[in-house]
């Protein structure tokens, strides 16, 4: 698979684009059906670019449109407004792209007061194959953690963001979507084969400032600075700042965190019994076919359930 992500990348020249595909099948040869995704912004999409992206072997799109709410793309400060997330879709259509992800983004401020089923409405009759949904973070050094510090946004309560999760669950349940994963579905046959290789834990080389390469036990990451790193490029230095090597006890719970991420599960007894029972009671986790798998109640306390079985 081959993934341009982490920013803008529709904002880049389609020749741009094209040229690096050509550098990659020159470096290894990739097999006929290799999964090649853009992210896009709605307000990014137009016939001749739609066109040069398919020409230049992209066949899946994530478009971006994070709500259909005017008050919440406002105070997101997105660039597109809730119309330009249907055009790009019908253009993109046109152009021949027959998987596309919508991303929206659930659990913001009550203040907004977003209907959130109205949303998900809107996202079904847009008819993607794919949807991501993202409950709202606050990070401490961005402008909304700076905001909510100050008192000037509150973030949604606890009970609304599990309320809303579980709602879209069950509609994407009964919309015939396959809830793969904790903040992904998709139409059968259609998951992200990219982001599942994370979840397995397979290697993957991350190029461009920032980004993270993952090989077994292994993860290395770029400088982050745009500046630096153009200069060490141009330069023939290396680009890698940092690399680390996980303990055996850092991968088996990394293998813990990533397995009950999706309906693939764990295998029973990679967790104590009396454990997985009092989870299966609870509700949180079900039994499949030899197989623990979480509830969407369970991957609502995903991080605290992993916790509880780390010895370290």
């Amino acid at each position: 698979t081959i993934y341009f992500g982490g920013g803008t990348p529709s904002r880049l020249d389609p020749a741009a684009l094209a040229r690096l595909l050509e550098l990659f099948t020159r470096d290894r040869r990739l097999g006929s059906g290799v999964e090649v995704t853009l992210e896009a912004n709605p307000d990014d999409v137009d016939a001749p670019r739609a066109a040069k992206w398919r020409a230049a072997g992209i066949n899946r799109i994530s478009l971006g449109a994070q709500s259909f709410d005017p008050a919440v793309l406002s105070w997101m400060h997105r660039t597109h407004d809730a119309s330009q997330i249907g055009i790009a879709m019908g253009t993109l259509r046109a152009a021949g792209f027959d998987n596309i992800s919508l991303d929206l983004i659930y659990a913001v401020p009550d203040v907004l007061r977003r209907d959130w089923s109205a949303d998900l409405d809107r996202a079904f009759a847009l008819e993607p194959e794919h949807l991501s949904l993202y409950g709202l973070t606050i990070e401490p050094h961005t402008a909304l953690g700076k905001w909510t510090a100050r008192g000037e946004s509150l973030p949604a309560a606890d009970d609304r963001a599990a309320e809303e999760y579980l709602s879209a669950h069950q509609r994407l349940d009964a919309a015939g979507f396959d809830h793969y994963e904790v903040s992904n579905a998709a139409r059968p046959g259609l998951r992200a084969r990219h982001n599942g290789a994370y979840w397995r834990r397979a290697p993957f080389i991350g190029m461009g400032p920032s980004a993270h390469s993952g090989f077994g036990s292994e993860r290395s990451w770029n400088v982050r600075d745009w500046e630096e790193y153009r200069r060490r490029s141009d330069a023939g230095l290396a680009l890698r700042e940092a690399l680390e090597r996980l303990s055996p006890e850092q991968v088996e719970l990394e293998e813990l965190y990533l397995g009950l991420r999706t309906t693939d599960g764990l295998p029973a007894g990679r967790v104590p019994a009396s454990t997985a029972l009092l989870w299966i009671s609870a509700g949180w986790a079900k039994s499949l076919q030899d197989r623990l798998v979480l509830t969407p109640e369970g991957w609502l306390r995903l991080d605290a359930l992993v916790a509880s079985l780390s010895h370290y």
